[in-house]
């Protein structure tokens, strides 16, 4: 959580915004661990990324976008924008702070509330909203011309135990809208196109390459 390696408290507060956030957002980032350095094992910098996709706006997705500054673009859903307004002790606005955010509105239909966005605009690609832990979560359907596909659910769920056995997640803007996400996610997990179902919090998944 906190900028450059920096794992004591002061740090972490100020790079969280408040004390607030520090108390429940806690984390440490191992040396070695960062998405830049991550990159660089791969043999990529971060202008070689076309687009970097925001799910949504909480700390621990959205802190350390500097990491990725000269990524070409920043998608994140127009939804999520006007929820983060809303909800300014959830959210702080420094952990974007000189980052080009690029809002965009649904273009599509997919998912639990029909509400989705084409990225490439050939179905290859969808940001599926999820709303119910936040308002413009989405979650990224990356599908092949066979028709298998991979799920990435951010935080529609913790992990595959979360749909597997329905289990929400603990923060929530709208239980009902929650629980119709993950009822959705689990319909796609159970689907047999489906390669992977990836939770963005689940401990088992470790880096591998997918192929589709």
């Amino acid at each position: 959580m906190s900028p450059k390696g920096e794992f004591d408290r002061k740090a972490q507060i100020k790079s969280l915004g408040s004390y607030l956030l520090y108390l429940v957002n806690q984390g440490i980032l191992p040396m070695g661990e960062g998405v830049d350095e991550h990159l660089s094992r791969l043999g990529l910098t971060p202008s070689d990324l076309d687009a970097v996709l925001i799910t949504h706006l909480d700390c621990d997705h959205a802190n350390g976008l500097e990491l990725v500054k000269d990524a070409k673009r920043f998608l994140v859903a127009a939804d999520e924008v006007r929820f983060a307004k809303k909800h300014r002790a959830r959210y702080y606005k420094g952990w974007w702070k000189d980052i080009p955010l690029t809002e965009f509105e649904w273009n599509d239909r997919l998912g639990p509330v029909g509400k989705s966005y084409d990225l490439l605009g050939d179905g290859s690609v969808e940001l599926v909203n999820i709303p119910g832990h936040s308002d413009g979560l989405f979650a990224v359907k990356i599908k092949n011309e066979a028709g298998k596909f991979v799920l990435l659910l951010s935080d529609g769920g913790y992990a595959r135990k979360s749909w597997q056995e329905m289990i929400l997640s603990g923060i929530a803007a709208d239980r009902k809208k929650q629980k119709e996400s993950l009822a959705w996610i689990r319909a796609e997990s159970l689907d047999p196109n489906c390669v992977e179902s990836l939770a963005a919090h689940d401990s088992d998944i470790v880096p591998h390459v997918i192929e589709l």
